[in-house]
């Protein structure tokens, strides 16, 4: 005797199947007599003839002649079982090799009660045994798979079910019934291991209960949808006394802050006398041109429209995960180079912004225009500390930006343009398709992920330096420096070089929403092929 192997549940919920106490005696079945089973399959063949010939009976089942197809399935009333993985390790494959399995006779569509089930093996059992109800039984239809001939229909027939019952106790083996589709189900019959034990004295089976249908669920809406996220009103009065705590001890901070750097600058004498060594200005030499030409006036405003638009569209390449179209040069080989329409935006206004860099370069070391936002001597580094201790203590330094910027502006100036704009540059090359791929020891020598490392963060440099630069800007004579930049005048009470500036946020915001897929699309389907 052998227990099955449990598998999944039936139905969701349910037990495994097929059930605990189920019991096949594979044993005493191969080791019954083979003759029996020739026997049957001579009576199959038989069935087969007579079906051939139109007779009316199959003498074997004892059954009234059925239609065609419910006599079809004798065809399959014994086969032998396919082999397959051993049981144990190193065991022979399960089960047995002479192992046939005869599952009966079909019962005819209608009927109420199942013919004489047959045994494993072929061991055979009474013909006129009585009809049994189906309550003693569970019947489940077998799921069909692929065909066990090519060009067939797939594996056992539609109208094959297996009607399983509870094993009795000392029983030989439990047979197999298929039940046909729309007849009662039918327990097989009981055989006894040992013919010389009483059946009085077997105790009687015990009822399975039948499974739930198995029926995939439904899912529906609220199974599976989330809720929406909703915050309730706790967790709003939350967030807004923690943002304004924060805010509150911020203020507070800058405050402090404050009080202790004007302490030290205006109340001390170590402060006055730092002050009196380091203004904030280091002092140009006597050649130094001064004032704002139109050529700086424009270049200024290119810089700023086109760097506003380059990080709109990095951020864009760096959040997006699927890009609206993909670009190709034309004639170009689409394995190579081949790259996502937001990717060439951002490159084709790097292009434009690194000549027009180049250009602000020439003009600046031509006019010499250079030596205010160039260090020229080493006492920046102390003025450029001052400026800062004064702008921090709310006291702005002296300045006319005309004539001479104070020193921490030269170096910030200085940074930009000769540090934070050439990083972004060589990185931004190095991650773009541009890179040659074939220059192997490049490569290596400066590899792909030291240039993400070092471009995101020059980004987020020139976020803050337009930001503070604005800021002071507006903070520390707004009409004057906006008439320096925009209209090249020296006038602090001309509101000319004010309406320059809105015209140019004016275009630069337009800039920024024009940069749609659109837009990306038509300008870049002008300078090569754009598609999926």
């Amino acid at each position: 005797m052998a227990g099955l192997r449990r598998g999944l549940p039936r139905a969701i919920g349910g037990e495994p199947w097929p059930p605990a106490d189920l019991v096949v005696d594979f044993d005493a079945a191969v080791a019954a007599d083979r003759g029996a089973s020739d026997a049957r399959l001579e009576a199959v063949a038989g069935a087969k003839a007579d079906l051939a010939t139109g007779a009316g009976a199959d003498a074997d089942l004892e059954t009234p002649t059925a239609s065609a197809p419910q006599l079809a399935a004798v065809g399959v009333a014994a086969s032998q079982l396919r082999r397959g993985l051993p049981r144990a390790i190193g065991g022979e494959p399960w089960p047995p090799a002479g192992l046939v399995v005869d599952v009966g006779a079909v019962v005819p569509a209608g009927r109420g009660a199942a013919a004489p089930a047959e045994t494993v093996a072929g061991a055979a059992t009474p013909a006129a045994s009585a009809p049994r109800p189906a309550a003693s039984g569970v019947a489940t239809s077998v799921r069909r798979g692929l065909p066990r001939a090519v060009g067939g229909e797939p594996w056992p027939p539609a109208d094959l079910a297996l009607a399983f019952e509870a094993p009795v106790a000392g029983a030989a083996a439990v047979p197999l019934v298929p039940v046909a589709d729309g007849a009662a189900s039918a327990a097989p019959a009981e055989i006894a291991a040992d013919s010389s034990t009483p059946a009085s004295s077997a105790p009687q089976p015990a009822a399975v209960p039948a499974p739930r249908p198995a029926t995939a669920p439904v899912l529906r809406g609220p199974a599976v949808r989330r809720k929406p996220c909703r915050f309730t009103g706790d967790q709003v009065f939350g967030g807004l006394t923690a943002l304004v705590a924060g805010g509150v001890t911020l203020l507070v901070l800058a405050t402090a802050i404050v009080f202790l750097v004007r302490m030290f600058l205006f109340g001390t004498q170590a402060g006055a006398d730092f002050l009196a060594a380091f203004p904030g200005t280091t002092a140009l030499p006597d050649w130094a041109p001064s004032g704002q030409p139109l050529w700086a006036q424009w270049q200024h405003w290119l810089n700023a429209f086109f760097i506003v638009l380059i990080i709109k569209t990095g951020w864009t390449v760096r959040v997006t995960t699927r890009p609206s179209a993909m670009w190709q040069p034309k004639g170009a080989n689409p394995r190579r180079v081949k790259m996502s329409i937001e990717l060439w935006m951002h490159n084709a206004l790097d292009v434009v912004w690194l000549a027009n860099g180049v250009i602000f370069w020439v003009l600046l070391f031509v006019t010499g225009q250079w030596v205010r936002v160039v260090p020229v001597s080493w006492d920046i580094f102390p003025n450029a500390l001052s400026a800062a201790l004064q702008y921090v203590s709310l006291s702005w330094p002296t300045e006319d930006g005309w004539v001479n910027y104070n020193s921490l502006q030269v170096l910030a100036y200085f940074v930009t343009i000769f540090i934070a704009a050439p990083l972004a540059a060589v990185t931004g090359w190095r991650m773009s398709a541009m890179w040659p791929s074939r220059a192997t020891r490049l490569s290596k020598a400066y590899p792909v992920e030291l240039a993400r490392a070092v471009h995101f963060p020059v980004m987020l440099y020139f976020i803050a330096f337009i930001i503070v630069h604005v800021v002071l800007v507006l903070a520390t004579g707004a009409l004057r420096n906006l008439n320096h930049m925009f209209w090249g005048s020296d006038d602090a009470g001309s509101w000319l070089g004010f309406w320059v500036f809105v015209l140019s946020i004016v275009v630069i915001v337009g800039g920024w929403f024009a940069i749609r897929p659109a837009v990306m699309q038509r300008l870049g389907s002008v300078f090569g092929r754009v598609g999926r």
